[in-house]
């Protein structure tokens, strides 16, 4: 039995109770029974069980159900553009479809009004063991006009601002572009200043007796 069907059961059910109640509290009140007051604690809490019921079910909206989509759990909701659901490994592809739109139609109120993004996620593993988050699927909904809109094929392929990749070495090839760059050691000049000099070769000056003993 759904919820709104047992919403209008109940409500016949409290409101035949209390009609009966009403009619023992009457009947009570004349006699002047010890449990009038009892009765009519009671007749008021069922009219008031009978009167919440029917609030309840003129204002409940029952959830959006599409025949094949899967209910993977909500791990992400920034309350405001963005909602993430992380779907398994083993996650049918079929199912995306009607999972992402009956997501987007159960989607709760209390947000900005602008789109909302509903993506679909599952976690991969790489050789080297490190887990990468991939969107296997995306649906825009509009929260005023009530429409969703897919987004094909929303994965990285279409996203490669989301993908690291480390920048391959480029080799040096200065030297074989620019030749004329090459550093070369200069050759030891031999010094030949006495050959071209021979004026400034040094003489030395012969020594000169002290004689002043002999004087």
């Amino acid at each position: 039995m759904s919820l709104p069907e047992l919403l209008q059961v109940s409500i016949k059910w409290l409101l035949w109770a209390s009609l009966a109640l009403s009619v023992l509290t009457l009947i009570s009140f004349i006699f002047r029974l010890k449990q009038s007051f009892r009765l009519f604690g009671a007749l008021a809490f069922t009219l008031l069980l009978a009167g919440s019921s029917w609030a309840f079910k003129e204002g409940y909206t029952p959830p959006i159900v599409i025949e094949g989509a899967l209910h993977p759990p909500i791990v992400f909701d920034n309350g405001g553009d963005l909602v993430v659901a992380q779907a398994t490994e083993d996650f049918p592809n079929e199912s995306i479809e009607p999972t992402l739109l009956e997501l987007a139609g159960n989607l709760s109120g209390g947000r900005k009004g602008g789109p909302v993004h509903i993506r679909l996620r599952k976690v991969s593993k790489d050789a080297e063991g490190i887990s990468k988050p991939i969107i296997i699927g995306e649906v825009i909904r509009d929260l005023q006009l009530g429409t969703s809109a897919l987004v094909p094929q929303a994965t990285n392929e279409l996203m490669p601002d989301l993908q690291i990749e480390t920048p391959a070495l480029v080799p040096d090839t200065t030297n074989e572009l620019m030749p004329d760059l090459q550093l070369e050691t200069p050759a030891l000049v031999p010094d030949t200043t006495n050959e071209l000099m021979p004026d400034l070769q040094p003489e030395t000056s012969e020594l000169v007796p002290d004689t002043t003993n002999e004087s």
